[in-house]
């Protein structure tokens, strides 16, 4: 490991210990995506669920067991069949 590595790992520790004394600004926290439950609220399978929001089972399947986590646009996606399961299925079956 090289000087400018370590430094840079010294800032990150210093980074968490600002974050759990409490400062915020600057901090971006992402909460855990329930994928199983908002899948729930649509009543479909994986298979079905996966082929609306045209990605694989395996995405689906990997989202839901933990093994991995929506990024930016697909948590994006998530958030809005969250919020209407019905307009948002309604959308993606139009694309």
């Amino acid at each position: 490991m090289n000087e400018e590595d370590f430094a840079s790992l010294k800032r990150g520790l210093a980074q968490v210990e600002e974050f759990k004394a409490g400062a915020r600004k600057g901090f971006g926290v992402h909460q855990p995506v329930d994928v199983k439950a908002i899948r729930s609220k649509t009543k479909l399978s994986q298979a079905v669920f996966a082929k609306t929001l045209h990605i694989s089972k395996a995405t689906v399947q990997d989202w839901e067991q933990g093994r991995r986590s929506p990024d930016g646009p697909a948590r994006t996606l998530l958030g809005m069949v969250d919020a209407d399961p019905e307009a948002a299925m309604t959308l993606l079956a139009k694309v």
